[in-house]
This record gives C-alpha cells, structure tokens and sequence, in this order.
C-alpha cells in the first residue's frame, strides 16, 4: 500500500467517517480510529465538534493545508450571502474539485497528481496547479497525449459515484465545466458536511 493510499484510509478512520463513500475504505469494517487507543469513545466540546467538521471538509478536498483553507473562509467571509455556502462554493470551484467531479480521474487525491504532472488544460493553456479557481463556463480538458492513461479509463469507467448536474461533462472529449456555483443540497459528500460548524470554528 503507497503511503498516499495509507494516508488516504487513516484519515477515514481518524474521522470516523467513510469520506469519499469508497469501498475499499477500512471504515466499513471497523468504525474507530486508529492506533492503540483509537476504540475509546467520549463526547466532544463544542470546540472539538467544530474541528471535527473543519478537518472532514478539509480533508475531502486531499486535505487542503490549514493556511490556504483558513484563506477559503476569509475569502467567503467578505462575500456577500450565506458564509458556509460561499466555503462550498469555493471549494468546488477548485480545478482538482471539477476533475474528480467530472469523473475524469478516480480520486480527488489522484486529481491533484494528474494536474501537478501536466495532463490538465483550463481553456486550451495548460495548467497544473490544483488550486487553481475556475470561473463558470471554464473548459477544463484532458491533454491529448494524457487520454488514454490508465487513471483516466479508471475514471470514466468508476461506478462508484455520479456526477453532479452544476457540472457539464463529455467524456468522448474528455471535457468538464461548471455551468453554475453549487450549494451545500446540490454536492454529492458520501458523508455529512456541516460548514456552519466550520464557520464557527474559525470565527472564534
């Protein structure tokens, strides 16, 4: 097992949750976190119940680092409307969100790797830099060099999950955009995302 994949189940574990709704996650069969003490229970603090949620949501985008997330609500912060659903809203506008969406890759971690070495185009350009935040209407494509990898078959082919209908996909051409930005009702988390306690967490 790659340390990315071990990485990937503890933080199921550690959460208590079956984050990404896979299968193989170790979750399903044993639903307590890791280590020695990991089968001990007590009832979190509110304090305690707001990281829990900041590290789920966190965590399901390939657990993004704590400085650029705290920037993710700063940023929904100063826009107007509801904050928690400005956070989601940021996060799914990621271009390594958009490819695990589109179901152009398997995972969200496999997402980030694919746009890190290059197979990714926003508008024909190049771009490989996970992060980066799409606009509506972006297209964002699969290099033709990249189309047949084995990631991408994987991908395409997963029966896994669905995909959402903010996002337009055409896997003959290997294309996805997002047609509009989604709230928190409209993402498909196989677990329960609670931005509010999110919100709460940093506005302490």
């Amino acid at each position: 097992m790659s340390k990315r994949i071990s990485a990937k189940y503890k933080i199921d574990r550690r959460l208590g949750v079956n984050l990404w709704g896979r299968p193989k996650s170790p979750f399903n069969n044993r639903e307590y976190g890791p280590g020695q003490h990991g089968q001990r229970r007590r009832k979190p603090s509110d304090f305690g119940t707001q990281l829990m949620a900041k590290q789920k949501l966190k965590g399901y985008y390939g657990n993004i680092g704590e400085k650029k997330f705290r920037k993710y609500y700063e940023e929904a912060s100063r826009r107007k409307g509801d904050t928690g659903e400005n956070l989601i809203g940021l996060l799914e506008h990621r271009l390594d969100a958009v490819v695990y969406r589109a179901k152009l890759v398997p995972t969200v971690f496999a997402a980030r790797q694919f746009i890190n070495h290059g197979h990714v185009q926003v508008n024909g350009k190049r771009v490989n830099v996970p992060s980066f935040a799409l606009k509506l209407g972006d297209v964002v494509s699969v290099r033709d060099k990249s189309k047949n990898m084995n990631l991408v078959l994987e991908g395409t082919s997963s029966t896994e999950r669905d995909i959402p209908d903010y996002i337009d996909v055409d896997h003959n051409k290997l294309t996805a955009s997002l047609n509009r930005t989604p709230k928190l009702e409209d993402v498909p988390y196989p677990a329960t995302m609670e931005p509010n306690l999110v919100i709460e967490f940093y506005s302490r």
